[in-house]
């Protein structure tokens, strides 16, 4: 298919000592007026009577209103021109005489009468980022706008602002091309940039002075790591300074559970390290994990380490972060949402009620021994709640160990297999029947297995995607059935 032209060029336009023109007194009109009164441009507003607001601004100063109807002379002198009378037969005669004078037109909802469109705007000056679907979606437009809001905090244009004072100096003291980029590179992308963002001044000047020093050979500055939980999966569930902290980073470490998808909002320059650990399979041992991250960064990189979920569970960056404490790297852990969390919030699967489930608990489901030693008793308590981590291989164990400290075999259980990802499979059964569940369904993993928990308890219905396992029973009476189903249960 061939990829459309574009119809309309985006353009940015100087409105300094610009006057701008509006055709209209009500609210489209108004609406084109807040737009500029963002910009250096002198407005004036055509119209015989006009919106409260439009008066207001008027008497404030902040535009001018003539008081009658619109004549050709009124595109004498005008830079652009606005057009929201709301008689379409007036907005067409109106932008025939504007594109006669060769001035900009836009008549509000009318672009095959208009000349130029205006974009969603993103505004933090002096950086504007705008959005247009050439007027064929503008709700999608204002989604774009709401997520890119959501990207750039409010004094953004700060950074910008500064950057532009320190721009002479930098290209008179750096004076090769690549590494004058790098420069900018790390000063916007890092902890410049948090200063200035963070209203440190100070800190911002004695980072930037330490930037010079290291281009010029007068010192040589360690990189720094970020420990960063990428979440369970889903590139949505990235926090912001996830995000913020990818773009920054020279160098990716990443773990096998990391959906590739997510390095793409790294920089396609960065380097990628994979440094995964496949079960009872090829691993890279955690001392050559923490060799790796102290060398890349030791070497003056910016480094991203990205785990699956939050690093501080089942993660494993305590032992990294000790290892780079120990080298004197400077190291942040950036918070992730938990696999146990964005599970159960995927299927609407409570994790604490009132009254009910008053804690939740996470627990491994294996260690390096293959065998978790775990608080039984405590597990099988009728009031428990959690989620197992790394439970496939071991789900016959924990089970049997369950049921041999007393837990009841109805204790409903719930298992999510590839969470938050497309291939996303979830399966309701209960203690009894764990073991031949996960072999019946081909449980794989990674999984979260629930224990405790359930949407009828939260007066839910269970999802409709959600597959309800229960073990067949045998042939034998309801009652020899149920005590041979108990001994082999504990003797599991």
């Amino acid at each position: 298919m061939t990829r459309p032209l574009l119809r309309y060029f985006p353009i940015f336009t100087d409105l300094a000592d610009a006057e701008a023109l509006v055709v209209g007194g009500g609210e489209q009109a108004l609406q084109k007026v807040r737009l500029l009164l963002k910009t250096e441009a002198t407005i004036t507003v055509v119209a015989e009577t006009a919106v409260a607001e439009l008066e207001a601004l008027a008497a404030e100063g902040r535009l001018s209103i003539m008081r009658s109807s619109f004549s050709a002379a009124h595109l004498d002198g005008r830079r652009l021109v606005y057009v929201a009378t709301g008689d379409a037969a007036r907005d067409a005669a109106i932008s025939q005489l504007a594109q006669e004078h060769g001035l900009p037109v836009n008549v509000v909802d009318r672009p095959e009468l208009s000349t130029f469109i205006t974009p969603a705007i993103v505004d933090r000056a002096p950086v504007t980022v705008a959005i247009g679907t050439e007027g064929a979606a503008p709700i999608l437009a204002r989604e774009i706008k709401t997520r890119l809001e959501s990207l750039l905090p409010a004094n953004f244009g700060e950074l910008a602002q500064k950057a532009q004072s320190l721009r002479h100096e930098i290209t008179a003291r750096v004076q090769d091309q690549r590494t004058r980029r790098r420069v900018w590179e790390r000063l916007l992308a890092g902890p410049f940039r948090r200063a200035v963002l963070g209203g440190k001044p100070a800190e911002a000047d004695a980072v930037f002075a330490d930037e010079l020093a290291r281009c010029e050979g007068e010192g040589l500055r360690k990189g720094r790591v970020a420990l960063i939980g990428a979440g369970p999966g889903d590139p949505e569930l990235l926090t912001l300074k996830a995000l913020q902290r990818l773009q920054e980073a020279d160098v990716l470490v990443v773990d096998r559970l990391v959906n590739p998808k997510i390095l793409d909002y790294a920089r396609r320059d960065a380097e990628r390290i994979y440094v995964g650990k496949t079960p009872r399979g090829p691993a890279t041992s955690q001392s050559e994990i923490n060799r790796i991250l102290v060398r890349e960064a030791a070497a003056g990189k910016v480094v991203a380490r990205l785990k699956g979920g939050d690093p501080f569970v089942f993660g494993r960056a305590s032992e990294e972060l000790a290892a780079l404490e120990a080298a004197g790297i400077a190291t942040e852990v950036v918070p992730g949402v938990t696999a146990a969390h964005a599970c159960a919030a995927r299927i609407s699967l409570p994790i604490t009620l009132r009254e009910k489930v008053r804690q939740f608990s996470v627990v491994t489901g294996t260690t390096a021994d293959g065998e978790p030693e775990l608080d039984w008793q405590a597990l099988a308590n009728p009031d428990a709640a959690f989620a197992v981590y790394m439970g496939v291989a071991n789900a016959p164990l924990i089970r049997g160990r369950l049921l041999a400290a007393g837990a009841a075999p109805g204790t409903p259980i719930v298992i999510v297999e590839n969470g938050t990802l497309p291939g996303e499979r979830v399966i309701a059964t209960r203690l009894a029947d764990l073991a031949d569940c996960m072999v019946e369904r081909a449980v794989k993993g990674p999984a979260i297995i629930y224990f405790g928990l359930d949407w009828a308890d939260a007066g839910l219905a269970r999802p409709a995607e959600v597959d309800a396992y229960v073990r067949p029973r045998t042939k034998f009476s309801s009652t020899h059935s149920s005590i041979a189903a108990t001994n082999v249960e504990i003797e599991l």
